[in-house]
């Protein structure tokens, strides 16, 4: 059964400044080039306020080194990403395993000079009437925690190039990170994704990896059981589908193979009903254009519904899920589904805070390496605070309300964190004194800069 309260998790249930002072001399060696600037950066990434642009963070006293180490940390230094992404693995050691997968993007709309930018749905800005946005988008995975809180887990990002398939790119990202998982007693990770993934193209792409995936399909999605069996008699070719499943139609609703009735604080009485053995006819697949037989995938359609939401008066939508897991693998918790689900949302939080106060999305970068390099110091950033959440005291505003320890929000552990950077301290040497740069010689003109238009996407990566 998933853990549903509200206080922390096992592993940060007390104050552990050893453990964030070794992420810290950890993440040091995962540098290989500037790699005291880039620690030092990480770290007015941390403490600065709001800044209006990247040279900003260089005043900021954690910062020892000028404004020009700031681009020369970005444009010259180098991540071991491998190394990164298992010390990010090992920080996880609570259970249940859930993560979330989930793409946000980046704008660079007047970035001629940039390349590798593509053309990208964005829901508030707009360019000629549409949501449409030219940038780099990145595929985040992170892990969840089953509380009620805004913190998430960001284990691993990916820049998807213009034409990447989504689905394509989550696979490959759930691949690359099963052999860093810790290991989870017998119960598979869970992974949940939102509209707009194909849950049968993940499902295929994920074909005999040891995961669960959980996906938000369609209200008007149909769905079909296995043919009954042909009769001993019976010409022509075997039906592959059975009897037809319309989640809009409750008339071809069959009786459900599970089902859960519970209350909860915050969403009133949930009710979730679920439908195994069913397969959709998907049109996404490697034989597509063939004539071959599709691919079938059985899995089961699970329907939520609530009685409220929280902050909300508008009446609660129903949602309609797709579960699936390995070949055999039956352990199907109801509980563990729909909490997995609603707290997906939280690594929207983590965007927002990411782009609003650790400015993800502030800098202007030229390439999109430098922008990977940015968007890994970020990461490292807010896992830093996940670890340093349980050490430092409310510094709340006077209009604040105060919180206790194990409700404290990303921000307000920003806040405090000059606090417990003294404690800790820094693995970074100090500055060493070099005179001025000469600066570029002159009557040698660099000449104007290639432009990169950006690229639009085609209905087959859609």
């Amino acid at each position: 059964m998933a853990v549903v309260s509200s206080v922390l998790p096992p592993d940060l249930a007390r104050p552990r400044p050893a453990d964030l002072a070794a992420f810290r001399q950890q993440l040091m060696s995962c540098f290989t080039r500037r790699r005291d600037a880039l620690f030092e950066l990480t770290d007015a990434v941390l403490a600065a306020g709001p800044i209006t642009s990247l040279p900003h963070l260089s005043l900021d006293p954690l910062h020892r080194r000028g404004h020009g180490s700031v681009y020369a940390a970005l444009a010259k230094g180098g991540i071991n990403t491998g190394a990164l992404r298992d010390l990010l693995a090992r920080q996880l050691r609570r259970q249940p395993a859930v993560f979330a997968v989930d793409v946000s993007c980046w704008a660079r709309n007047d970035a001629e000079c940039s390349p590798g930018r593509g053309f990208y749905y964005h829901p508030t800005r707009h360019s000629a009437g549409k949501p449409i946005i030219a940038g780099w988008a990145f595929s985040w995975l992170a892990g969840l925690e089953l509380t009620t809180n805004s913190w998430t887990a960001p284990l691993d990002v990916t820049r998807l190039p213009p034409g990447t398939n989504i689905n394509d790119a989550a696979a490959t990202q759930i691949l690359g990170f099963l052999p860093r998982l810790p290991d989870a007693d017998g119960h598979l990770p869970l992974f949940v994704f939102d509209g707009g993934y194909d849950a049968v193209r993940l499902a295929l792409a994920l074909q005999g990896a040891p995961a669960q995936l959980l996906v938000r399909i369609r209200s008007d999605r149909c769905l079909y059981a296995d043919p009954p069996p042909a009769e001993p008699d019976a010409r022509g070719r075997p039906r592959r589908h059975g009897a037809k499943f319309v989640c809009a139609d409750e008339n071809t609703w069959p009786a459900p193979s599970a089902t859960l009735s519970t209350a909860d604080p915050q969403y009133g009485t949930v009710t979730v009903c679920a439908w195994s053995g069913l397969h959709a006819k998907t049109q996404q697949h490697d034989g597509h254009g063939s004539r071959g037989p599709r691919p079938i995938v059985v899995g089961t359609v699970v329907r939520l519904t609530v009685t409220a939401l929280p902050g909300r008066t508008r009446k609660p939508a129903t949602l309609w899920l797709w579960w699936h897991g390995p070949t055999g693998y039956r352990l199907l918790d109801l509980e563990l589904l729909w909490r997995s689900y609603v707290r997906r949302f939280d690594i929207e939080h983590t965007f927002r805070f990411c782009k609003q106060t650790l400015n993800w999305t502030l800098p202007r970068p030229r390439t999109p390496e430098q922008a990977d390099r940015w968007t890994w110091l970020v990461i490292a950033a807010y896992t830093q605070l996940r670890l340093a959440r349980t050490l430092v005291t409310d510094l709340h505003l006077p209009w604040e309300k105060p919180l206790p320890a194990r409700r404290l929000t990303p921000g307000r552990v920003r806040r405090a964190f000059r606090s417990v950077h003294a404690e800790v301290g820094t693995p970074a040497s100090a500055p060493q004194p070099c005179g001025h740069s000469p600066g570029r010689p002159r009557d040698t003109p660099r000449g104007p800069a290639p432009r990169h238009p950006a690229i639009k996407m085609t209905n087959q990566a859609a």
